[in-house]
């Protein structure tokens, strides 16, 4: 068995305490969502699943999360559609501009979201377009275009360019090509970076907390409840949040792994 100096037992140490820091809070968020007392405090009074029955019997948070679906479900589409063909045409052509275009993509991954939300408020009300849903979905999908076109760049860079310069010798059109050879070879990376880009769209706040009009989504919604205190309700729907998530992540990073 291999020993580890003084220093790396240190790192070590340090890199466990930071994850147990990280994640705590979530198993605590999960606890106390059982807990049957409305006092957010231990030691817990016994166990109970009456948040999540109030969960589902709340109108109005059953409204966000609906919004909340449909915004990340439009958005996601929205940035697969765009986000695929521009990750072909960034590798598969050349032409003036081509390196602005790939950083303008990529730009909104590196500004903080408020940023985001800021100057995309300011521009839609430039050209006339109010804050509502629907503008929420342009505002998540152009924010989270750079995921998909790195992703799926990062595949097409990997995948044989023989493939395609044969199906063309065959005689099958661009189009074809790209059915029947290009997009069961980059399949896996278009589906991991949409379920990843759902993940991200369905939890964001600050660029919906700029754009959302009178219609809000959950994590707006969360986020205005917890002005008045921590609920168990709020645990609960956490919790679900949490595990969903969860789920989307793992099966986003087991496509995008790259196959055996």
């Amino acid at each position: 068995m291999a020993r580890f100096a003084w220093w790396q037992k240190s790192l070590i140490g340090v890199a466990f305490g930071a994850l147990v820091f990280l994640y705590v809070p979530i198993v605590v968020l999960i606890v106390f969502s059982f807990n049957d007392s409305p006092v957010t405090s231990f030691p817990l009074s016994g166990f109970t699943w009456m948040w999540y029955e109030k969960v589902m019997a709340n109108a109005a948070l059953l409204r966000s999360l609906a919004n909340s679906l449909m915004v990340a479900c439009a958005a996601t589409a929205l940035t697969v559609v765009v986000g695929v063909p521009a990750a072909l045409a960034l590798d598969q052509r050349d032409f003036p501009g081509k390196r602005l275009f790939q950083s303008t993509i990529l730009l909104p991954l590196s500004l903080p979201g408020i940023v985001t939300g800021i100057a995309m408020l300011n521009f839609y009300k430039q050209i006339g377009v109010p804050q509502s849903l629907g503008a929420v979905i342009i505002g998540h999908a152009t924010a989270l275009l750079g995921i998909v076109v790195s992703q799926v760049m990062a595949r097409l860079a990997k995948l044989n360019r023989n493939l395609g310069e044969a199906s063309a010798d065959l005689g099958a059109t661009p189009v074809e090509t790209f059915f029947r050879v290009t997009l069961p070879n980059i399949r896996s990376a278009v589906i991991g970076s949409a379920l990843l880009s759902f993940t991200l769209s369905f939890d964001e706040i600050p660029v919906t907390y700029f754009l959302t009009g009178r219609e809000i989504t959950l994590p707006i919604y969360i986020y205005s409840t917890l002005r008045r205190g921590i609920t168990p309700e709020i645990n609960a729907i956490g919790s679900l949040i949490v595990a969903a998530s969860l789920v989307l992540i793992l099966a986003s990073v087991g496509l995008l792994r790259e196959k055996k």
